[in-house]
């Protein structure tokens, strides 16, 4: 690290005025990588006690942006300020004694570690011995002060995702930073997790510190923070009071063009069931039963929404519905027709399509081209095979409507597919699925890590498979999509079916007390 600046500040400081000089400047940046220019002359700037947003779709840059503030990659151009004097950051390290501090969406932490020793970690002075007495009244009484409840002597693998990561946040505050960037910290919370997190984030920006907050959830931006930067395609769009716009502008400044976020859920007569569940019972892989009794029904022209957080048994449900996973006990049927213990080959045809939640390792051969997994499943049937071989003119006459249907961003069906973004990437598993026409259509986590345009465009391919006919079942962990798109919802937690509400009369705060495993109220 190279920095001539005076000690810092720490947590605690009052928060800055209009106008006292910005924490940190950012001039000019720019970084590139072989074959794409990430960040293209960014600049912007975070005042001392303020929530910034940084907001823009995939690949427009904002993780390496966050990135170079955290000392993990090196700008190729531009200057970046901290207090006023110009840094240079050779490590997260570097970020951390100058004042800088990261909770990564994917957390960084040691789970067999406790709480005490997971926050301490790489704090100790050489030669000097920790004392963890002190370390633990220090850590007890920042608990106290942010109203959180955790017990420092747990190990981190014992802890919820809510509980991880604020043992994240504690970590950027024992040590002291003034700039605290957080990456999607709101991904795998709760409603009501979400608004501790907000309530706690707006108390340590009144005692000072700085936030740069990373999210696609443009709901999120207009609650919580100050101000707003966006990005598009790596290039700055524009700085913005988030008083001064709203969700609507901010869809448009990220996409370049009007974006719709009405709700389409639509007051609708279901038909006939197509799918029914009786008293489930599956084991997940490491043979503890992750469904236990779960049981509903699905019909013709509906959409019903599985929520819960992130590990109550949704994957199971999905494997065991798609045949990737055999139940021990209940039963599954069809139109009637039981497929409990049926393959995934012969569920597929019977006319089930999913799409799973991990579109890279699950949905789709990384390697293969665009017009191979547009036909995976089906490479033996007519038009794509004339008996033991491949008909190349038939998939390619395929791919190519596929393509131009639901607006695949590639050259050609012989593009590799590894190169697709997430939007192109699911929208090819989309084509494949929705061209069989099916009549049960099973989608878990269907626009997560999606930018705005993308989630508009698979939450209207939903929606038409709805009004076909078909019944969907759509298992997410963001409520407004369930709330936008699904007629009820059901709630999972720890394996079972604990509340099945009318997502036209039930609120969030039932459907988050639901998913915390709290009593219904209604």
């Amino acid at each position: 690290m190279s920095v001539d600046s005076p000690s810092q500040s720490g947590l605690g400081s009052p928060a800055g005025n209009p106008g006292d000089e910005p924490l940190l400047q950012v001039e000019h940046v720019s970084k590139r990588f072989p074959q794409i220019l990430a960040n293209d002359d960014i600049s912007f700037s975070v005042a001392r006690g303020e929530i910034h947003c940084l907001l823009g779709e995939n690949g427009a840059g904002k993780s390496t942006l966050a990135e170079v503030l955290y000392g993990v990659q090196r700008p190729d151009s531009g200057t970046i300020l901290f207090r006023g004097l110009p840094v240079t950051l050779s490590s997260p390290r570097d970020a951390i004694q100058l004042g800088i501090g990261m909770v990564h969406q994917h957390f960084v932490l040691v789970p067999p570690f406790t709480v005490l020793e997971n926050v301490i970690i790489g704090t100790q002075h050489q030669g000097l011995r920790l004392d963890r007495r002190q370390a633990a009244e220090r850590l007890g009484g920042l608990c106290t002060n942010y109203g959180v409840n955790l017990d420092l002597d747990a190990q981190i693998w014992h802890l919820c995702v809510g509980e991880q990561q604020w043992v994240e946040i504690l970590k950027a505050v024992y040590v002291g930073v003034e700039l605290l960037i957080l990456d999607e910290p709101t991904a795998s919370l709760t409603p009501q997790e979400v608004d501790k997190l907000f309530a706690i984030m707006r108390k340590m920006r009144d005692d000072g510190l700085s936030m740069l907050f990373i999210t696609h959830k443009l709901n999120e931006v207009l609650e919580v923070s100050d101000r707003v930067t966006v990005l598009r395609k790596g290039k700055l769009v524009h700085s913005v009071a988030t008083r001064d716009t709203s969700q609507r502008e901010l869809a448009r400044m990220m996409v370049g063009r009007e974006v719709d976020l009405n709700s389409v859920r639509e007051p609708r007569t279901p038909g006939l069931p197509v799918l029914e569940v009786d008293g489930l019972r599956v084991r997940d892989d490491r043979n503890l039963e992750a469904l236990r009794g779960v049981s509903f029904t699905l019909r013709q022209g509906e959409i019903l929404g599985v929520a819960g957080v992130s590990g109550n048994g949704q994957r199971e449900l999905f494997d065991a519905l798609t045949g990737a996973r055999k139940p021990f006990a209940g039963l599954v049927r069809l139109a009637g027709r039981e497929i409990t213990h049926s393959t995934a080959a012969q569920i597929a045809d019977l006319g089930v399509a999913s799409v799973p939640e991990d579109r890279v390792h699950q949905g789709l051969v990384m390697e293969f081209r665009v017009d191979e997994n547009l036909i995976l499943g089906k490479q033996r049937l007519s038009p794509f095979a004339n008996g033991a071989f491949l008909n190349q003119r038939g998939i390619a006459a395929f791919a190519e409507d596929m393509i131009r249907e639901y607006e695949i961003a590639t050259p050609s069906g012989g593009q590799v597919t590894r190169v697709l973004s997430g939007g192109n990437l699911q929208k090819v598993i989309l084509a494949r699925e929705l061209a069989r026409e099916p009549q049960c259509l099973i989608v878990s986590q269907p626009t997560r890590g999606l930018d705005v345009g993308a989630m508009e465009y698979v939450r209207r391919r939903l929606v038409a498979e709805r009004d076909r006919g078909a019944g969907v079942l759509l298992i997410s962990e963001d409520l407004d999509e369930l709330f936008s798109l699904a007629t009820r919802i059901a709630v999972m937690f720890r394996g079972q079916i604990v509340g099945m509400l009318d997502a036209e009369t039930a609120s969030r705060e039932q459907v988050g007390l639901l998913m915390a495993g709290c009593e219904s109220t209604v």
